[in-house]
C-alpha cells in the first residue's frame, strides 16, 4: 500500500505528456536565456528547469547536457551579429554596437566572448569557444586596414576589456559603462541596439 504524503506532489510540475514537448522546449530556452543572462554559462541547470516550470528530466530529454542548452541560447546572439556584419551597409562601428547590446543584455554572452581564452573542458565552454571564434571572424572582416584594432590580438582583447566593464544593476548603467569603455579605447561604436535587419 502506497502512502500519500500531503504536499510532496504540490512542488512537482504536472506531467503534460508528449503534446507539451514543443511548449516545454520553448519554456526551457526562454528560462535558460534569463538564467544565463543573470548568472552566466555555469548557472545550475536545475534553476533553468525550475524557472521553466518543468522537472529536470524534461530538461534532459530536450538537452542532453549544458552544451546543448548553451547552444540553443547563444546561437541566436551570434547569428544576429553575423547578420549585422553581413548587411550591405555594415561598418565595424555598427557591428560593435550590436555586440555591445548583447554584452549589456547577457552574462552568458560575456562568458562566450571570454571562452576562447579560458582553458575549460566542459562541452558548454567548447561550444562557446566555437561561437566566440565566429564572432571574431565576422568582426575581423569589418576591421579596416590600418584601424587601431587591426593588430593580431587587438580586436578580441578590446572586446574582452569592454566586456569586463559591463557592470551595473540596470541596463542603462551597463550601456553607459560599455560606451565609456569604448571611448577610453578611442574606438567608434554605433548605436547600442539589437540587429533588426
Amino acid at each position: 500500500m502506497t502512502q500519500h504524503h500531503p504536499g510532496t506532489d504540490e512542488h512537482r510540475p504536472a506531467n503534460r505528456g508528449p503534446a507539451a514537448a514543443p511548449r516545454n522546449r520553448a519554456a526551457l530556452i526562454a528560462a535558460a536565456r534569463e538564467i544565463f543572462a543573470e548568472d552566466g554559462l555555469d548557472a545550475p541547470l536545475s534553476a533553468i528547469a525550475r524557472r521553466a516550470g518543468v522537472g529536470q528530466g524534461v530538461l534532459y530529454r530536450h538537452f542532453p547536457d549544458r552544451a546543448a542548452v548553451a547552444a540553443a541560447v547563444l546561437e541566436e546572439n551570434v547569428r544576429q551579429i553575423e547578420q549585422a556584419a553581413a548587411a550591405e551597409d555594415a561598418t565595424l562601428a555598427g557591428v560593435l554596437g550590436v555586440v555591445s547590446w548583447h554584452l549589456t543584455e547577457s552574462a552568458a554572452f560575456i562568458s562566450l566572448l571570454h571562452a576562447g581564452a579560458a582553458d575549460r573542458r566542459s562541452g558548454a565552454h567548447a561550444y562557446a569557444r566555437a561561437l566566440s571564434e565566429r564572432v571574431e571572424r565576422v568582426l575581423r572582416a569589418r576591421v579596416p586596414a590600418g584601424h587601431r584594432l587591426a593588430g593580431a590580438d587587438d580586436l578580441m582583447l578590446a572586446v574582452a576589456m569592454v566586456s569586463g566593464a559591463v557592470t551595473g544593476p540596470t541596463r542603462e548603467e551597463r550601456e553607459r559603462r560599455v560606451l565609456a569603455a569604448w571611448r577610453l579605447l578611442a574606438v567608434e561604436v554605433g548605436p547600442v541596439r539589437p540587429f533588426t535587419g
